[in-house]
């Protein structure tokens, strides 16, 4: 089922597939397609992953697409943690390699954990990297339990005037993360207590995520469901920073019918 949004200044587009694996495929399907297209446009595309459980299924259809050129492709993440070393396995960037970048071989792919200095100061870099290349082209996200997207909580400025920030996690995203990593395959990654989940991150703001020309959301399961409504159906406001991709002119979302089953 696909939903729009229509006006002369902005196109919304919902869809809602039967299941997990089929709302990967479509997303990785429409995130190749658009890729494809930038490449044939402008020679290259910029495109920023989310780091989630909630991604697997988009990232593990997406990496057997064999017609996407990643050759041209520059890739950025969205958040990671502050305090966790480089390497650790609960890092964005151990989950996108084990899940993406260990299959296919962009031609830059920039990690927070790879700048050195004081956080304010990688901060401050890897702003300086997405505007060296001309912005974003394709942001690829999830929505976290309490609407964030990448780490903006609740509550965060929906119109920022910087690109990356340093955030204290949201104590329900904190409370997110360590069921996300309960039962994960290497016990070295599963949080032993809450209190040994991260409290601080990097985060691309809400108006560096909205910078992007396309964006495709990725959101499966039941305990999105609240979040998923309030984006959709309620008011537009930093207590549900997800809401503010209504004001995007591009954006398609992609559920399952766990995540969409509050929906009117």
């Amino acid at each position: 089922m696909t939903r729009k949004r229509t006006s002369s200044r902005r196109t919304l587009e919902l869809n809602v597939l039967p299941n997990r694996q089929e709302m990967g495929k479509a997303a990785a399907r429409d995130v190749a397609t658009a890729m494809k297209r930038f490449i044939k446009e402008k020679g290259k595309v910029k495109v920023v992953f989310a780091a989630a459980p909630s991604q697997d299924e988009f990232l593990a259809h997406l990496r057997k697409d064999r017609s996407i050129p990643w050759s041209k492709a520059i890739c950025f993440h969205l958040d990671e943690y502050v305090d966790l070393p480089r390497n650790h396995p609960n890092t964005f960037e151990v989950y996108l390699k084990e899940h993406l970048f260990d299959f296919v071989k962009p031609l830059e792919i920039h990690f927070f954990k790879a700048l050195e200095g004081t956080p304010e100061t990688i901060a401050r870099q890897y702003a300086r990297t997405i505007e060296k290349n001309g912005g974003i082209d394709i942001s690829c996200i999830g929505i976290g339990e309490n609407g964030h997207i990448a780490f903006c909580e609740p509550g965060s400025d929906l119109h920022d005037s910087r690109m990356i920030r340093i955030i204290r996690i949201d104590d329900r995203s904190v409370r997110q993360q360590f069921r996300d990593y309960k039962n994960h395959p290497n016990p070295e990654a599963r949080y032993r207590t809450l209190k040994s989940v991260p409290r601080r991150a990097f985060t691309m703001t809400v108006p560096a995520i909205l910078s992007a020309k396309e964006i495709y959301t990725i959101v499966p399961g039941p305990q999105k469901a609240d979040a998923v409504k309030k984006m959709w159906e309620g008011p537009i406001s930093s207590a549900c920073p997800s809401s503010a991709l209504r004001m995007h002119p591009w954006v398609k979302i992609y559920l399952d019918r766990d995540s969409a089953g509050k929906l009117s």
